[in-house]
């Protein structure tokens, strides 16, 4: 009688625990969806008509990304000497993501040469430095796209040889309503404050 109760408690128990994750996972759900729906300003990135395409060869707007915390950086893939800091850099920001965070930030690399980085080469780019999940998206758009985008990230950017770019070294962070909310500069910078404010954000 003694090792029934005991087991009914223990069943009672795990019941009771999967119940309430399960319900901690529909509340994140509901309050995901409730950002999604929130009106955009006119600050957002949102609003930008710009069609991408990702290192899986999809075509995406901007659009789509709402309702997460965008971590943003301009890079190239041919690049070899500040882009693998600030890959780098991604690296370390996303490590210090906490799990209970991870699905609602996206780490966006657009690519500065989109003659070049096509999305096999983005995607092999992806595999080779191991960014992978599906937080991680890589676009490349049109060279008209990618420099307005660029001036609304305050990057600047200009080709120097045929395969060489001299460009700003700035990663930001972008709202669930595409609102820039704060911006690192430079290479191999102290991160704290732009992962306080993606944790902060990512609620």
């Amino acid at each position: 009688m003694k090792s029934t109760i005991i087991l009914l408690f223990g069943v009672c128990i795990l019941f009771c625990s999967c119940h309430e994750e399960k319900k901690q996972e529909e509340q994140s759900h509901t309050i995901k969806m409730e950002k999604e729906n929130q009106p955009i300003s006119e600050l957002s990135i949102y609003n930008l008509p710009s069609v991408w395409t990702t290192q899986n060869n999809k075509e995406i707007e901007l659009k789509e990304l709402k309702g997460n915390v965008l971590v943003m950086v301009m890079i190239y893939t041919s690049c070899k000497a500040a882009c693998p800091r600030l890959v780098a850099d991604m690296r370390s920001i996303a490590s210090q993501i906490p799990e209970a965070k991870k699905n609602n930030v996206k780490l966006i690399l657009v690519s500065i040469d989109p003659e070049t980085d096509t999305p096999q080469r983005l995607k092999k780019f992806s595999i080779e430095n191991d960014m992978k999940s599906d937080q991680w998206v890589f676009l490349r758009g049109s060279k008209e796209d990618t420099r307005e985008f660029a001036a609304v990230l305050a990057v600047n950017y200009k080709k120097i040889s045929p395969m060489d770019f001299s460009h700003s070294n700035i990663i930001s962070v972008f709202d669930q309503k595409g609102e820039l909310a704060h911006q690192q500069e430079g290479l191999g910078v102290n991160n704290k404050e732009t992962v306080s404010k993606i944790i902060e954000l990512a609620h």
